[in-house]
């Protein structure tokens, strides 16, 4: 993003008209510079409102992120404050921007963005991210006792983004095996976990988090399941930068301890959370298609299935995907 498109964002996200001309003036460039950024704004996904002999705005303002908002709301944080709190405007993907950095300090770091060119979610499926209407973070964190130690860790993720929206007084969130928020029978939000270093060792893992917040709906016709978003479900506006420092909180709390006390301590909040406990499902691998009841998830964060037969079957592994049933 350029330097004047940032100066037009700031001048815009006030919510009220802004002329080309006065815009112009203040930004010491033509009116048709300000026409040609605002045209971009809008390819990017920002709803530019224009009125004929009034002028620009953003319809309902933009709350952009920013480090001194986020850090001044963690200042009653239950965990650790991280070492660094990035904020990009536009990046690729965070949890890619993370694997590339090679500084010891970006251990313990978050990392967000106001929007990504190519967010992923799980299996590589495309992760919608319009600017500044959303959340997309990562965090990075070191473990000492390899990928065993960290079994059902997305799980436990999903209990600590859960934790950080019932705080702001968001009701009905419900967890998906194995990385999905819900809100009733609609998808807000995900999880993507990848692990750096040894899997029997010293690891490293990014811890990728996305939320809807205030989706636009122009950038809805790609998204191929029902969805929502945290506006359309909260009586009052949700601040950004309060839900960023609340997930950042709740999210810190979980991996310092996690190595130590693990998925089982997490399991019985997992599964009160469970939004499709009891439904008819399916998990499909390479080989199989095998169909049930979902009962829960065990200590290792494995998906179970009461199968036609009475017996319950676990399910673990990225190459699992659970489907329901139609």
């Amino acid at each position: 993003m350029s330097d004047l498109q940032n100066q037009i964002l700031d001048i815009l996200k006030d919510g009220n008209f802004h002329s080309g001309g006065s815009l112009g003036e203040q930004l010491g460039v033509s009116r048709t510079a300000i026409w040609k950024q605002l045209q971009k704004l809008e390819d990017m996904g920002l709803p530019v409102e224009s009125v004929k002999g009034t002028g620009y705005r953003l319809a309902n303002g933009l709350e952009l992120l920013a480090k001194t908002s986020i850090v001044k709301h963690l200042c009653n944080a239950k965990a650790q404050i991280p070492r660094r709190i990035e904020i990009l405007k536009s990046v690729d993907s965070t949890n890619k921007y993370l694997h590339e950095q090679t500084d010891a300090d970006y251990s313990k770091a978050v990392v967000f963005a106001e929007r990504q060119t190519s967010g992923r979610g799980r299996r590589g499926k495309a992760w919608v991210s319009p600017f500044a209407a959303n959340i997309y973070m990562s965090i990075l964190w070191d473990f000492e006792q390899g990928a065993q130690a960290l079994e059902g860790l997305s799980l436990g993720v999903g209990v600590a983004v859960r934790r950080a929206l019932v705080e702001l007084g968001i009701g009905n969130v419900g967890l998906k095996w194995p990385n999905d928020i819900y809100i009733g029978d609609k998808k807000l939000g995900g999880i993507l976990l990848e692990m750096i270093g040894d899997p029997a060792g010293q690891c490293s893992v990014i811890v990728g988090v996305g939320i809807n917040v205030a989706m636009p709906s122009k950038n809805t016709v790609d998204i191929d399941q029902p969805w929502t978003d945290l506006n359309s479900e909260s009586a009052m506006p949700v601040s950004r930068n309060k839900l960023a420092a609340n997930l950042t909180d709740h999210i810190f709390q979980l991996l310092d301890s996690f190595e130590v006390i693990g998925f089982g301590h997490y399991r019985d909040e997992w599964q009160d959370a469970d939004a499709f406990k009891g439904r008819q499902g399916t998990i499909q691998t390479p080989r199989d298609a095998i169909s049930g009841t979902i009962v829960g998830v065990d200590n290792r964060g494995a998906v179970q299935l009461r199968l036609p037969n009475g017996e319950v079957q676990s399910f673990i592994g990225g190459e699992l995907s659970l489907r329901l049933a139609k």
